[in-house]
């Protein structure tokens, strides 16, 4: 069964307003990167896609998932974004209106390789594999 918070709400359910907010600094993170503001040697010849932000309930900090194009070299990314993550800040709270700009942390993506993962789980079972791998039943012709 699942927890329920004093107001009603499923802890550990993300609130409309921190889902609303983490896409606003996914959208502004994403704009910084692809312009190329940031003057970082890791990350000149890099395309790094920003998928999902995650806010704290209070919005205090958000949790940024990357990958850079291609998945080489996540992890040294990562550590340049760490590295730049107070500009980043500051660009950020430039582009949304809020009172404060959350602190910015920076993980690798991973929902990737778990689609990929789960996907080859799903095809390793020769019962399942059948169910996934039905073409879909098509419509009777058309009688003329």
């Amino acid at each position: 069964m699942a927890r329920t918070a004093s107001n009603g709400k499923k802890i550990g359910t993300p609130g409309q307003r921190q889902l609303r907010v983490g896409e606003l600094v996914r959208h502004a993170l994403s704009e910084i990167l692809a312009r190329g503001e940031l003057r970082e040697p890791a990350l000149e010849s890099v395309i790094v896609t920003v998928p999902e932000v995650r806010l704290s309930p209070d919005l205090k900090i958000a949790t940024a998932y990357v990958m850079p194009l291609g998945g080489k070299n996540a992890e040294g990314v990562v550590a340049a974004l760490d590295q730049h993550r107070k500009y980043l800040r500051g660009e950020v709270a430039h582009r949304i209106n809020m009172k404060f700009a959350p602190d910015l942390r920076f993980r690798v993506d991973t929902s990737f390789e778990e689609g990929a993962r789960i996907d080859a789980l799903l095809r390793s079972d020769p019962i399942v594999r059948q169910d996934v791998e039905t073409p879909p039943v098509a419509d009777e012709p058309d009688e003329d």
